[in-house]
């Protein structure tokens, strides 16, 4: 990463010791009892869980450990079968999707949900917030939602060339790769002037090329007062950039501290490093080459 882009990482965020469901600060979240079971299956079973704020937060955990079963249901995707849970106050439980977003917390998703046939900025104008357009009557007449709609645009434009996608404002979503319709969905999401920012593995299926780009474009958004919860495989990125780690397991919170030293807990190695325990992730996923001692990869 670039020496301005060092992540400068956030420490004293929990009160006493770290463990599973331990008191923030600060928290901008706060959830209780929150569980979902499916056919019988429990899928999501948390009894405390607090996000600190103006932080970044990781959530880690092995396939199906319930993960974006609880980004789904903390932002109204799916419906919990019991629990709480606020956002800087505002309870959030049983409130549809777009309610959610525009109380401050927004999402992406591991398979992005860009409009394929509508182009890059039209995308973008969709993320905003109270436009007047939308109501029938006011569409009727152009000069009550004109003014607003070119604030719109200028703003989705200012988005766009900070993610590097201002060149593609008139291409077709489709058209793009994978990792730009990642940078598209971030963008996009910023359109809402969020608090609290929710990435569902926001680098599954990105080209290398793009990898540093998120990378740096996940860390602006705390240093522009932003929250950031993110679902992530790559223990590398989650090493590098995470202030604060949470694992799942089984649908259940198991650990929780600093990147650093929650991956060395025997619970986290038990339920999700496995026969990784003493190899760095980034090696397994990819992202690290091992040299050998004579040189070799």
């Amino acid at each position: 990463m670039s020496d301005n882009k060092t992540p400068q990482k956030s420490t004293g965020l929990h009160i006493g010791t770290p463990a599973p469901g331990c008191k923030k600060k600060d928290p901008i979240l706060v959830a209780d009892n929150i569980k979902k079971s499916f056919g019988g299956l429990t899928a999501v079973d948390v009894a405390h869980l607090e996000i600190p704020k103006n932080a970044i937060t990781a959530l880690i955990g092995p396939n199906g450990a319930g993960k974006t079963t609880l980004f789904n249901l903390l932002t109204g995707f799916d419906t919990a079968d019991t629990g709480e849970w606020h956002l800087m106050g505002n309870s959030l439980a049983g409130v549809p999707s777009f309610k959610v977003a525009k109380m401050g917390q927004v999402r992406t998703f591991q398979l992005t949900k860009a409009l394929g046939l509508l182009t890059v900025m039209d995308n973008m104008k969709l993320g905003a917030k109270d436009q007047g357009g939308e109501s029938i009557f006011k569409a009727l007449l152009p000069g009550t939602w004109r003014k607003q709609d070119n604030e719109i645009g200028e703003k989705a434009m200012e988005l766009l060339k900070r993610f590097k996608l201002d060149a593609k404002k008139d291409d077709f979503a489709a058209s793009l790769s994978g990792g730009q319709r990642k940078l598209l969905e971030m963008a996009r999401a910023l359109m809402t002037d969020p608090t609290l920012v929710m990435l569902d593995e926001p680098m599954a299926g990105v080209n290398p090329a793009l990898t540093q780009s998120l990378l740096d474009h996940v860390l602006d958004l705390k240093q522009q007062g932003m929250t950031v919860l993110f679902v992530e495989h790559d223990m590398h990125m989650v090493r590098h950039i995470a202030d604060w780690v949470v694992v799942m397991a089984e649908g259940q919170v198991v650990a929780e501290g600093p990147a650093d030293t929650v991956m060395k807990e025997q619970a986290v190695i038990d339920a999700y490093l496995g026969a990784h325990q003493d190899t760095d992730l980034g090696v397994v996923t990819g992202r690290i080459d091992i040299i050998d001692e004579g040189g070799a990869k």
